[in-house]
């Protein structure tokens, strides 16, 4: 080999290293945060189409607070920008309000949203947000308690959500902001 070349094997090393080192960083993270969130596959039997369905189109509202701070849900959850197309269940604004748009009548739940925007949903673990010990997660439909499992909400016309992780868990005003939606 001539003097000042690389062999080609040296010059490989530290990119191996690098993708070595990310693949160990991410299988030693919990699960729950490489939660994957779907590129356009079918989720829940709910499919990704280029045109948003328009048998049934209902809105609903979700808030998300994380010990009394607010937890956004983002805008253009349900709308891979790799798969380019929109999932039946999606958000255009980062404002909580989820559009049901869909080809078929069918049932809808909030696990169903939680499940496309790529994020877990328990009573322990709201995207993220966890309660700590002695704490709990409180969920709110339409302004009333709700103890049963937050993924099986029915997605209805103009359903008010907000789970509250961790205290307070004070009652929470009611949506009124549909904007025509």
């Amino acid at each position: 080999m001539r003097p000042g070349r690389v062999k080609n094997s040296d010059m490989h090393r530290p990119t191996r290293l690098a993708l070595a080192l990310a693949a160990a960083a991410v299988l030693s993270w919990p699960a729950a945060a490489r939660a994957v969130v779907p590129a356009g596959q079918t989720v829940d039997g709910i499919h990704c189409e280029q045109m948003e369905g328009s048998v049934l189109h209902i809105h609903q509202h979700l808030a998300i607070f994380d010990h009394g701070k607010p937890v956004g849900v983002p805008d253009d959850v349900g709308r891979p920008l790799i798969g380019q197309c929109f999932y039946w269940l999606h958000t255009h604004t980062p404002d909580g309000i989820i559009h049901v748009e869909s080809p078929n009548f069918r049932t809808f739940t909030l696990g169903n949203f939680f499940d496309i925007w790529g994020q877990p949903l328990s009573k322990t673990d709201v995207a993220g947000a966890k309660p700590k010990r002695g704490e709990h997660v409180a969920v709110w439909v339409d302004g009333r308690a709700y103890s049963g499992d937050p993924r099986k909400i029915e997605l209805t016309e103009h359903l008010d959500v907000t789970l509250d992780v961790g205290p307070p868990y004070a009652k929470p005003a009611p949506f009124t902001q549909w904007n025509g939606n």
